[in-house]
């Protein structure tokens, strides 16, 4: 008679240990039908990833006559981009002052995106003859090989005699903010620059954010220039309905104290 409960321990145990062997079973099997369904999404997004490239690539096409026409009527603006550059905030912290003077020389810029968009771009500056450098066309391209390794290459600035301003530190210009730099590099040191080809930022900010719409940091400074003239005028109207205010208080104490007079002159 001892011996059963301690026999109904053991078949508690088995049972106990029978429920979890087949929540570890059930529970492996979930995880393998995720993965199915997670490579079923994959694949998805992957045949997803296709036809979005093939989309961008033939609305690119179509973007082309209208980027032309547009960088012709860009070129009837004297110191279009200098001034879109300096508008940016980003690109703005770059410049010093002798860059802004050369880049009033930039005459036209583009974008190239390759025919295989995943593969890179490229952007040209056009300048026309400045005393800067000889010449008319830099460019840098960002390249991405086939193991999505990236990579990127400059044209080689010819630059005149004593006029390499990637050899020479300057002050700020005067539409940019200063960096934590004791001396503030050139915006052409960046041709220079292949160190991170995959992160950088200078050639992500012109290809994404400028070249879609230059005229709105063109216009940037007028735009800030309407804000503080309506600041300045609201600023005025406040203060002129105060001095209305303060008059109008002023009258009617005026008003107060003649009938308070008048009170007193009918009790005499």
């Amino acid at each position: 008679m001892a011996t059963q409960p301690k026999q109904a321990k053991t078949e508690g145990k088995n049972n106990h240990e029978a429920t979890d062997e087949q929540a570890d079973k059930e529970q492996q099997e979930a995880i393998e039908q995720i993965d199915e369904v997670q490579n079923e999404i994959d694949r998805l997004n992957e045949n997803a990833s296709e036809e979005i490239l093939k989309v961008e690539q033939k609305y690119n096409k179509l973007r082309q006559p209208f980027f032309q026409k547009r960088s012709d009527l860009i070129g009837k603006i004297p110191n279009f981009w200098v001034t879109a550059f300096i508008n940016h905030p980003q690109v703005s912290a770059l410049l010093n002052e002798e860059d802004e003077e050369a880049l009033q020389y930039l005459t036209k810029v583009e974008v190239q995106e390759f025919e295989d968009i995943k593969s890179g771009y490229k952007i040209n500056f056009h300048f026309d003859t400045n005393p800067y450098f000889d010449n008319k066309t830099i460019s840098k391209e960002f390249h991405l090989n086939d193991t999505g390794e990236p990579s990127s290459k400059s044209t080689t600035i010819t630059w005149k005699a004593g006029k390499d301003l990637t050899g020479k530190a300057s002050s700020p210009g005067k539409g940019g903010r200063k960096r934590n730099h004791e001396e503030q590099e050139s915006f052409f040191s960046w041709f220079l620059d292949h160190g991170d080809a995959g992160a950088d930022e200078v050639g992500e900010v012109i290809k994404d954010d400028i070249w879609p719409n230059p005229l709105q940091y063109y216009l940037a400074s007028e735009i800030e220039e309407e804000d503080d003239l309506d600041d300045e005028d609201g600023a005025e109207d406040e203060e002129e309905g105060d001095e209305e205010d303060d008059e109008a208080e002023g009258e009617d104490d005026g008003e107060d104290e003649c009938e308070e007079e008048g009170g007193e002159e009918d009790d005499a």
